[in-house]
């Protein structure tokens, strides 16, 4: 009897505690005191127009206050290849940016800048169309193999052909010396901005929308999410690199990209190499995709060989696609079609970790602000986990001691989206106390800057620098007028 006492004693007072335990603190608000991350604004696609000039100087003038009213510590922009070189080769016209980043240091804020080397237009979220440049275009015409080739034969415009790296094919000039070129002019053109540290980060175009991806899943060629995509290596050059690889490799049949992979918006199950237990595992497919996500690593490297010399001193960063849908499935079909071979029996972000850390670079990744239940519940069929992409990246990444920043993939105004930002950014049982470098929101616009919206961000901004923030608290904001000016909306 008194050992049935002992015992329940203890366990009524455990139960006690439990039942009239204190309410933990929300994690809504429990980052003060965390690691200091940097935050940036990108601007809109069409800050600068085809002639390179500042659209609306005072306007965006207006909105850089207000931004930096709440403490954002910088912006991002593009610098488009085919606004700046458009005309005529070696011609470049900087003019625009110029008068933008004037603006931004006589604020006091920072600047990153993307070397955009791809066409804006046909990709979600964008509204301007900004080409390649014209005398590229033109090229295209009569050598449309400057372009990523798809297996029924269409070709992308939206950025150069790995292919042609090393051929010269761009009026005397390959690709990679374009590129070099064209950094060069800028590093001369902006001197005074990087010896001042107004510029903090060159970001550099490696693909699609700047991303190291090969154009797999393109909204112009009929592809809708979640379809696995194409592969994209059917231009000549990139053919007669995969002739080269099979001829090596002793099994000169293997130059041809697989025949059962389906189309763009073919299910894994639906073929027979991305099925369970599907080609993609066989001899011939672990050859075809190790050539394909090598090309996808080499053209990194050459490129960013090359940036550190344009850049020497300042730091660069590449970014990569959160490719999230079909990660539950066993190939992760949508990750092979851009080039990241990332099976679920291989580590396929570990060796571009490994590129990037080769020339210091640091890695920007999206996705961050996505849940997996929330992609189950939308589209349950597509077998998503973001989450558990973005924790495989950022640990091949840190693993290698490389500095991580991220980006929002969608648009996000909502405290719910911002928290997952912020678990991301500054992980709380990371017992190595790692975290992103810096964060940066994708992008200004009118719904941003609407009042509720825009109080919502500058307590986000308070929790990534550190801050303590209440529920009850309001931005220096409340009162102002955030509103874009009419003009802009337009």
């Amino acid at each position: 009897m008194w050992t049935i006492i002992l015992i329940m004693i203890p366990l009524m007072l455990l139960i006690r505690r439990r039942l009239w335990k204190k309410p933990q603190k929300s994690r809504s608000w429990d980052f003060a005191g965390t690691p200091y991350v940097p935050v940036y604004v990108m601007l809109s696609l069409g800050v600068i127009d085809m002639n390179c000039v500042l659209v609306d100087p005072e306007g965006l003038r207006n909105q850089l206050k207000i931004l930096k009213s709440v403490n954002v510590d910088g912006i991002m922009v593009d610098c488009w290849w085919g606004i700046v070189e458009g005309h005529a080769p070696n011609v470049y016209n900087w003019s625009g940016y110029k008068t933008l980043f004037q603006i931004v240091r006589d604020l006091k804020l920072k600047l990153q800048v993307v070397m955009s080397f791809h066409e804006c237009g046909g990709n979600v979220g964008d509204d301007v169309h900004i080409p390649l440049p014209h005398w590229v275009t033109e090229i295209g015409v009569s050598n449309p193999d400057i372009y990523f080739t798809d297996r029924d034969g269409r070709q992308n415009s939206e950025c150069l052909t790995w292919g042609i790296d090393k051929e010269r094919v761009l009026k005397g000039r390959t690709a990679l010396e374009v590129y070099f070129d064209y950094m060069r002019s800028f590093r001369v053109e902006f001197d005074a901005f990087f010896e001042d540290r107004v510029i903090s980060e060159i970001e550099i175009g490696l693909g699609p929308c700047g991303e190291l991806r090969y154009p797999s899943y393109p909204e112009k060629h009929g592809w809708r999410y979640p379809g696995v995509g194409e592969f994209q290596c059917y231009d000549k050059y990139l053919m007669k690199s995969l002739m080269k690889a099979a001829e090596e490799r002793g099994h000169s049949f293997w130059a041809r990209g697989p025949d059962n992979a389906g189309s763009y918006n073919s299910t894994p199950h639906e073929t027979g190499f991305f099925c369970d237990g599907g080609e993609y595992d066989s001899y011939y497919g672990r050859f075809f995709l190790n050539w394909y996500s090598r090309v996808l690593i080499e053209h990194g490297d050459r490129v960013l060989a090359l940036a550190n010399l344009a850049f020497e001193g300042t730091c660069i960063a590449a970014k990569l696609s959160g490719i999230h849908w079909w990660y539950k499935t066993a190939s992760h079909a949508a990750e092979l079609t851009a080039g990241f071979y990332n099976p679920s029996n291989r580590d396929g972000y570990s060796p571009i970790a490994t590129m990037l850390k080769k020339h210091e670079t640091a890695l920007n990744f999206t996705c961050v602000e996505l849940r997996t239940l929330d992609q189950h519940e939308d589209f349950p069929e597509a077998l998503a986990d973001p989450e558990g992409l973005v924790w495989q990246v950022l640990n091949a990444a840190w693993d290698v001691s490389i500095p991580v920043a991220s980006e929002n993939a969608l648009p996000c105004y909502d405290r719910e989206g911002y928290n997952k930002i912020l678990e991301n950014a500054k992980p709380l049982n990371d017992p190595d106390g790692r975290h992103l470098s810096a964060f940066t929101y994708l992008r200004l616009s009118p719904i941003l800057m609407e009042k509720d919206n825009f109080i919502e961000f500058g307590q986000f901004v308070k929790r990534m620098h550190g801050e303590a923030v209440s529920d009850l608290q309001n931005t220096k904001l409340e009162g102002m007028d955030t509103q874009i000016p009419e003009q802009e909306k337009k």
